[in-house]
């Protein structure tokens, strides 16, 4: 049995892993800025823009997974994550911690095909940029052998769980559980990739305990397949027993109601993921762990239920 670290517990893939962990009963500790009460887990208070902090909650584990959820500010970004990696990267060092970073595709920026863990940085927002520099930041002391660690990346997340940072939660499926109309940005006619959350969790553990896993970049197993946000919106809708009708929020508007709006402003330089198909390639992952990500008429029903069951 090993200690589990969870540094920013709480979010919605944190929220999946620890039952995971639970389950092939490891020792779990979570680490937040305010107390989380979970059976069978230890907590520990801490702000990891504080390196003494960040050190007192990586001392005796295992394995660190690195899940924080900042919010959803470029401002608030640019100044807490470059802070929070490299108190993240040198206490793991101290310690002697393995690192998993859990990943976004900002970094990428618009792509002409599908993503996969070769596609190269080229970000077109100040998210992206900021996402790169604490990627490559990580990468750069893997590459040095000065730690252990990796990077999961994962497509925008849907699932249970995901209602306060996923999209398509916010969306869709928050909206068809209120009985109101589906909502999309953009475009509902280009193919979009989404991983769900429970496969992150588990494929996180997978990774854990796989050496040779270390030392890379892993894209977080996605169905293959992705659909058009009519598609997914067709069936969430069927599952909720609502009418399959969206409002589908155009650019200007976005842009718009930024004015006057922080979050809606910040959304609007990630809108270039919606003007153009977002593919996301896990077969690395699948082939190496022979793992088969679960379909979208399985998550979708799966995520359906729990709302339906609140």
């Amino acid at each position: 049995m090993s200690l589990h670290t969870i540094l920013g517990a709480g979010g919605s893939v944190g929220n999946e892993l620890v039952p995971v962990l639970l389950a092939n009963k490891e020792m779990i500790r979570l680490v937040s800025r305010k107390p989380i009460v979970c059976e069978g887990t230890e907590h520990v208070s801490a702000d990891l823009t504080n390196f003494e902090q960040t050190l007192n909650a990586v001392k005796g584990s295992s394995v660190v997974y690195l899940l924080v959820g900042l919010q959803y500010d470029s401002r608030v970004w640019e100044t807490t994550w470059p802070t929070i990696m490299t108190n993240t990267i040198n206490a793991c060092k101290q310690t002697n911690a393995k690192l998993i970073f859990i990943d976004n595709v900002y970094m990428y920026g618009k792509v002409d095909g599908a993503m996969t863990e070769e596609t190269p940085f080229n970000p077109c927002s100040k998210k992206g940029k900021i996402r790169a520099a604490i990627a490559k930041q990580l990468l750069n002391e893997m590459n040095a052998g000065n730690i252990k660690a990796l990077i999961a990346r994962g497509a925008d997340f849907y699932g249970p769980c995901g209602e306060k940072s996923s999209m398509p939660n916010i969306l869709v499926f928050t909206n068809l559980a209120k009985k109101k109309k589906a909502q999309w940005l953009s475009n509902t006619n280009l193919p979009h990739s989404f991983t769900f959350i429970p496969d992150i969790a588990k494929a996180l553990y997978l990774l854990a305990n796989d050496e040779t896993a270390f030392g890379q970049t892993w894209h977080l197993p996605t169905k293959a397949k992705a659909l058009t946000g009519k598609e997914f919106i067709e069936i969430s809708a069927k599952a909720f027993n609502r009418p399959k009708s969206v409002f589908v929020f155009p650019n200007w508007m976005v842009a718009m109601v930024g004015l006057f709006n922080r979050d809606i402003f910040e959304i609007k330089e990630m809108l270039y993921q919606n003007e153009y198909s977002y593919i996301f390639d896990s077969s690395k992952f699948e082939n190496h762990f022979h793992f088969s990500p679960t379909s979208y008429e399985d998550g979708i029903k799966a995520t359906a239920e729990y709302y339906l069951n609140k």
